[in-house]
């Protein structure tokens, strides 16, 4: 047989957005039926970010749901993205893959306190039933000081290239790159190395509705949470030895029909990964009401906590990490991941007092506070009211309802605009440029692989009665 059409199908960026994962599967199963009969080869494929903490089942059982449900649907490899690299624990990614029917690929991670994990390769060779071979490689977000908190080191992405392409093109007729790196990146590495065929793209949620060329390689991406899968369609002609045709499509999941067994499967790890987070908090004597834009005891206590728990001068924290009040009772750790999913790390600053004047002007600004943000590991609706900790903030309400600030005081001394401070907050405010200083700064501590809730948790249990 001269020619044949080999078939990957893909998801990337899921985030736990179970809601889409039977029509996902639906779809998967259908073509595999369709493929078996008529002969063909086909695989599946998952680009990274599968696990999202923000979702019971990845929280209560650290990634290791997301796995079994992949088992179960009959993936064929796996990449890494950062949602499972730098939101687990050591010890929990480092067995994250340990059950998986299925192979791991991610060329620039390395376990660097022991040996690595038998899961992880730098690249998987899969051979169809004519002999050809396909070398699927897999990179990750280089996100280095992160992963260096918590025991790995992850390379630059182009200086592994350098090294592995050349190795996997001597063993493979066809080269794919999963790359969980984002869109530039992928354009980058597609004018800069010949022969990657098709490179299928995350991390930055981009969606190629009918794939892009660039350079000859054929750029793919299916946008995120499952509202749309991806294929690719291959054929390779032996005579010729090469590929002669490859199509790739983003394939939205809205109307297709649900698999009743993958609902099922869906609705089980659920209830197993709740069983798992009903550890008792705390009794609350009333119920704790949170609000966006103005003060709120629960919320206070947060920061409190943040700022005694990082030993800062200073904390800061946007109302809009709690999503929902606490009812009076029992307060379980189930409900602490409900109010306030996001995994966002505890960070530290150290900014100047001219500059943390600067961001309690912003701070208190409708352009930031009224921001609906999506990502930098938020997972709630709007940013909304900055509360702060260990500072007396003077100022008033004008007509247009913006509060101008006039002073700031620490233990009733107006700030020293040439004194270092240290300043707490979500790592959220580090990334791009929501608060300037606060990206800016020079000095940045991360506390890994803690996130908020856990301080929630701490604030809950001590400092309540």
């Amino acid at each position: 047989m001269m020619k044949e059409k080999l078939f990957l199908y893909y998801t990337s960026d899921l985030h736990s957005h179970f809601e889409n994962w039977p029509q996902i599967i639906g779809y998967f199963n259908q073509q595999k039926k369709k493929h078996e009969r008529k002969g063909e080869d086909y695989w599946l494929l998952d680009n990274g970010d599968h696990v999202d903490r923000f979702h019971p089942i990845a929280e209560g059982l650290m990634g290791k749901g997301n796995v079994e449900l992949m088992n179960q649907a009959g993936y064929h490899i796996a990449n890494l993205g950062n949602n499972e690299g730098i939101t687990l624990s050591e010890e929990n990614l480092h067995q994250l893959y340990n059950q998986a029917e299925f192979d791991v690929a991610c060329a620039n991670l390395t376990y660097m306190n022991g040996s690595q994990p038998e899961w992880l390769r730098p690249y998987q060779i899969m051979t169809s039933k004519q002999g050809t071979k396909i070398g699927i490689i897999g990179l990750t977000a280089p996100f280095k000081t992160f992963y260096k908190q918590l025991g790995w080191d992850v390379q630059s992405p182009l200086d592994v290239m350098d090294e592995v392409l050349p190795e996997v093109r001597e063993q493979a007729d066809i080269v794919v790159l999963l790359s969980h790196l984002g869109i530039n990146d992928d354009e980058e590495i597609a004018r800069k190395y010949r022969g990657i065929d098709v490179i299928i793209g995350g991390h930055t949620h981009h969606l190629f509705q009918n794939g892009e060329f660039v350079e000859g390689t054929l750029l793919t991406a299916a946008g995120k949470h499952g509202t749309h899968l991806g294929e690719v369609i291959l054929e390779w002609d032996d005579h010729q030895a090469k590929v002669t045709n490859k199509q790739a499509y983003a394939i939205s999941t809205e109307n297709m029909k649900k698999d009743e067994q993958a609902n099922l499967d869906v609705q089980r790890k659920r209830e197993e990964a709740v069983r798992y987070l009903r550890t008792p908090v705390t009794s609350l004597k009333e119920t704790m009401n949170i609000a966006w834009f103005k003060e709120s005891r629960l919320m206070q206590l947060l920061t409190d906590e943040l700022r005694d728990w990082t030993s800062s001068d200073i904390a800061m924290l946007n109302a809009g990490v709690l999503l929902d009040h606490l009812f009076e009772g029992e307060i379980t750790y189930e409900d602490v991941h409900r109010i306030c999913p996001h995994p966002m790390n505890p960070c530290k600053v150290e900014l100047k007092g001219d500059e943390v004047m600067e961001v309690i002007r912003v701070a208190h600004t409708k352009k930031l506070t009224e921001i609906r943000l999506k990502g930098f590991g938020f997972r709630g609706e709007i940013i909304g009211k900055m509360i702060f900790s260990g500072i007396e903030i003077v100022g008033k309400q004008g007509e247009d309802g913006t509060y101008y600030v006039r002073e700031a005081r620490i233990d009733g001394e107006p700030i020293d605009f040439d004194r270092v401070y240290t300043f707490a907050t979500a790592d959220t405010f580090t990334f791009g440029r929501l608060i300037p200083e606060v990206a800016y700064a020079k000095k940045k501590t991360y506390y890994m692989p803690e996130l908020l809730r856990d301080l929630l948790a701490e604030a809950l249990q001590n400092r309540i009665y």
